[in-house]
């Protein structure tokens, strides 16, 4: 059986993934760092350049966005639909992090599902002379949203589990490990990809005007627990889970989301103070899909980051 061709990539990227981009192309020799002029005019609006546009015709290229914000979207967004009309034999757009991926509910008319926008401007991204854009995203927030996107586009939604148990295999209490959902939505998401680990379920109840989570299912007592979600926000919801399960007699708690948003410096709810106090967590392991929160964490407990370099320089190969 032939091997299966290996091609080579050119790797544009955008100010705030460089530090990824410079992982992922120390995975392999067929992945090459190109670069672009990120600047502006005197009003604020992009005034960009994509260097050696000419000597990228006919070859295999990708962007890597990180959508952090509505003010850094526009100009990538720009560079995005410029690369594929540049005669390249394919494009491959990398986003992580798909950031409006929990906006996506309607509950009442008037509610906007910017999700559905989002996914719509990413589904009108021209075709290159290879065809539709390849749109490589990591734990979307709802399934459901794969279907957000039109066949102009061919959507590869990845994970990052697979980082978190080769991880886990590392612990030296790897079999007193047991996986925590903080709700059942974060269950359905992840048990069938963790199913070899004792699981236990939290969920939030209303009592009166409050949400408190409790202890649905399963047995966390003399084990060390990690909760496992797609991402957090506030990490309200993590800090409650691990009160329930430490009361259910949890030795340890630890913690692992795909995409640490953490507006407002949340992040700093879990560091570990030097004062003496209880430390709740005792990992909270993150990816660098959102990498303001990487630069922001470096070194700082319980925080440990698992690259997703790896991973893309696989999923460019597809």
């Amino acid at each position: 059986m032939e091997k299966p061709y290996k091609k080579q990539v050119l790797l544009f990227y955008c100010v705030e993934a460089e530090e990824l981009a410079r992982k992922v192309a120390a995975q392999s020799d067929l992945i090459n760092l190109q670069s672009i002029n990120w600047r502006s005019f005197d009003d604020g609006f992009p005034n960009l350049f994509i260097n050696n546009a000419q000597d990228i015709r006919g070859q295999h290229v990708a962007f890597l966005a990180a959508f952090s914000s509505p003010a850094v979207i526009f100009e990538q967004l720009s560079v995005i639909f410029a690369l594929p009309r540049l005669f390249v034999a394919s494009f491959t757009l990398v986003l992580p992090f798909f950031p409006t991926g929990s906006f996506e509910r309607m509950e009442e008319e008037g509610d906007v599902a910017t999700a559905f926008t989002m996914a719509r401007i990413l589904s009108n991204i021209p075709i290159s002379r290879g065809g539709p854009t390849s749109v490589v995203i990591y734990d979307i927030h709802a399934l459901q949203e794969r279907f957000y996107f039109s066949d102009n586009v061919l959507p590869l939604f990845e994970t990052g589990i697979p980082l978190l148990k080769q991880r886990l295999d590392q612990l030296p209490d790897a079999e007193k490990i047991v996986v925590a959902f903080p709700d059942d939505g974060a269950w359905k998401r992840f048990h069938k990809q963790l199913d070899h680990f004792p699981t236990v379920v939290c969920a939030k109840v209303r009592e009166g005007d409050k949400r408190i989570v409790r202890l649905k299912e399963g047995n966390p007592a003399g084990c060390h627990v990690v909760i496992v979600d797609d991402l957090v926000q506030s990490g309200g919801t993590l800090i409650e889970c691990q009160k329930v399960l430490a009361a259910h007699g949890a030795v340890k708690v630890s913690a692992y989301v795909t995409h640490a948003v953490f507006p407002k410096a949340s992040y700093e709810r879990f560091t570990h103070k030097n004062d003496g106090s209880e430390k709740a967590f005792s990992y909270f392991w993150i990816t660098d899909s959102c990498p303001r929160t990487v630069k922001a964490i470096a070194n700082r407990a319980p925080f440990e980051v698992l690259s997703l370099a790896g991973s893309i320089a696989d999923a460019l190969q597809i």
